[in-house]
């Protein structure tokens, strides 16, 4: 049935569900701070995919399990660093600085230097979404937004990957418990003593706009989209931190920031309709 929907739709759901997560687990930090989140959110992830699809590890090859284990942990990196990024730095800086990683992707993986116009393009609409340059610099809010954008790269390659070799929710099912424990490290110090009923029932709220329903959802896309394709689309984020802003925060964009949303828009539907994946030869999927 997902095969009916647009490619491009599925992975503009989840960038959708990822905002608002981003925005409502803010509300954890004081409670629990961004690492309990990060570690809270993916527990409960974990929890939901296992009832949802519990995975087979019989008769499964090392190099897939590895690829999992890797992505799991790049997942954990991803969530505990952004989180914190944007406990000290706005969140439309956090996301133009973490989308150099889909960025950097997109870059790579093009095999016609004529592609690569739709990364350049969505970098310049993303700086003038966001505009870095406006406000107070903190240096360790941007190294762990860079982080996050390394992560999120890494991510990209490796759920295509994933999601070639696993059937289903099994590659997540997998990722997800290895995500959480990842972020267990510094996020079981931060939350120790602070996890009451209401934390625990909100943890699992904001795990299904993050990582459940995204995750799902970019694994689908990434399925029936090349992974440069994927990486330009991801420019279309800020623009809906933007929008949010417009929508529930009042904050009204400049001329600039118009027409940055203008040029992401246009890089990520040009990049959409040249990144579709040729078939490839059929590979027995993981079980």
């Amino acid at each position: 049935m997902t095969q009916r929907v647009p490619a491009w739709s599925l992975a503009v759901a989840a960038m959708l569900s990822v905002q608002v997560g981003a925005a409502l687990s803010v509300r954890l930090f004081d409670q629990v701070g961004a690492g309990g989140t990060a570690w809270l959110r993916l527990t409960a992830g974990a929890v939901i995919f296992l009832l949802i699809s519990r995975p087979r590890l019989r008769g499964l090859q090392w190099p897939d399990l590895r690829a999992a284990l890797a992505l799991g942990v790049a997942t954990g990196l991803i969530t505990t660093s952004f989180l914190a990024a944007i406990e000290r730095i706005p969140l439309g800086t956090a996301v133009a600085i973490e989308f150099l990683g889909p960025l950097g992707v997109a870059v790579l993986r093009s095999r016609s230097r004529a592609l690569l116009v739709w990364p350049a393009l969505a970098l310049v609409g993303v700086l003038l979404l966001t505009q870095p340059w406006h406000g107070t610099v903190d240096p360790l809010g941007i190294a762990l937004a860079a982080v996050a954008a390394v992560g999120w790269g890494t991510y990209i390659v490796l759920t295509q990957h994933i999601g070639d070799r696993f059937a289903g929710l099994q590659g997540l099912s997998i990722t997800i418990p290895v995500a959480a424990v990842t972020a267990a490290f510094i996020g079981v110090p931060q939350a120790f003593g602070n996890i009451t009923w209401q934390v625990v029932v909100a943890a699992f709220g904001l795990a299904l706009l993050l990582p459940v329903i995204p995750f799902s959802l970019e694994m689908l896309a990434l399925r029936r989209l090349t992974t440069a394709a994927f990486g330009t689309l991801m420019a279309l984020e800020p623009a809906f931190g933007l929008l949010m802003g417009v929508l529930l925060l009042a904050q009204i964009p400049g001329v600039g920031q118009v027409l940055g949303v203008a040029l992401v828009v246009a890089a990520g539907v040009g990049a959409e309709r040249t990144g579709h994946r040729e078939p490839e030869p059929a590979v027995p999927l993981v079980e």
